[in-house]
């Protein structure tokens, strides 16, 4: 598990502004950048450096759109477990389920919060019943996405 961040990174109003830039297209390029918010290119890449040397900037990557590769059933799974101890075994085993793409140890009534793509709801139960017997899950609790409204990153 990754611990909490410790300390905070100040970012004044152009780092904000390349931010956003990069999160509205990862591959837009320094010059456009530098354009856009009135300093050097040298100065823009220096910045992104110092951004992803602090963590900031964890990653620079296009997002695959699911749907357009066949996989059109976006579930979010509560996964009960027997015992806490079971967690680091339970999250080793869902690493290799290629259709989850993102789990949360969490507070309440589930141990772990799933993400889940599938083709269909056939699959979906194909996945479930995987899920379902791995070591320590006693049940499963399954929420069917109708419809994602917003997706974004945050804002600072």
């Amino acid at each position: 598990m990754k611990s909490a961040v410790q300390s905070s990174y100040h970012l004044d109003s152009v780092d904000k502004e390349i931010i956003y830039m990069l999160m509205d297209n990862a591959k837009t390029s320094l010059a456009h950048i530098s354009k856009n918010v009135g300093i050097s290119t040298t100065a823009v890449h220096q910045r992104i450096k110092k951004l992803e040397q602090a963590g900031v900037i964890e990653n620079s990557i296009s997002f695959l759109n699911p749907k357009k590769i066949g996989y059109k059933v976006v579930s979010y799974i509560g996964v009960f477990l027997d015992q806490p101890s079971h967690y680091p075994d339970a999250i080793k085993a869902l690493k290799d389920v290629n259709e989850v793409v993102e789990a949360h140890y969490t507070t309440g009534n589930y141990t772990i919060f799933l993400k889940v793509l599938c083709r269909d709801n056939d699959h979906l139960m194909e996945i479930l019943n995987k899920l379902q017997k791995l070591k320590g899950v006693t049940r499963t609790e399954t929420i069917i996405s109708l419809e994602q409204s917003i997706n974004r990153q945050l804002k600072v």
